[in-house]
């Protein structure tokens, strides 16, 4: 296991998404998100099926900075409750691995 996570996140729109992106690299949340457009959500809300156009980040942080990086957004984000969520990465690329450990450092 490393100390590197992945982080989901869906988020309304292009220019929302960039400035999240942007905030979360430039305060050294994140080392990396990507910006993944064309995502479509189906979802209860206030008891309502909801169809939405989404777009979806993948952000790369480290476990040190997990909770703050999750308080950040749900500071910045625009939804009432953003979709949040977390996977340890179990393996991955040793120099990229250590880029995104000392991004966030």
């Amino acid at each position: 296991m490393t100390p590197v996570r992945i982080v989901f996140c869906t988020i309304d729109s292009a220019d929302a998404a960039r400035k999240l992106a942007r905030r979360l690299v430039e305060e050294r949340l994140a080392a990396c998100v990507n910006i993944i457009g064309n995502v479509t959500s189906v979802y209860k809300w206030e008891g309502r099926i909801e169809e939405d156009a989404e777009l979806l980040l993948v952000i790369k942080t480290r476990d040190g900075r997990l909770r703050e990086l999750m308080d950040r957004i749900g500071e910045l984000h625009p939804y009432d409750v953003p979709e949040i969520l977390c996977w340890p990465v179990q393996e991955g690329s040793r120099p990229y691995l250590d880029w995104v450990v000392a991004e966030t450092g």
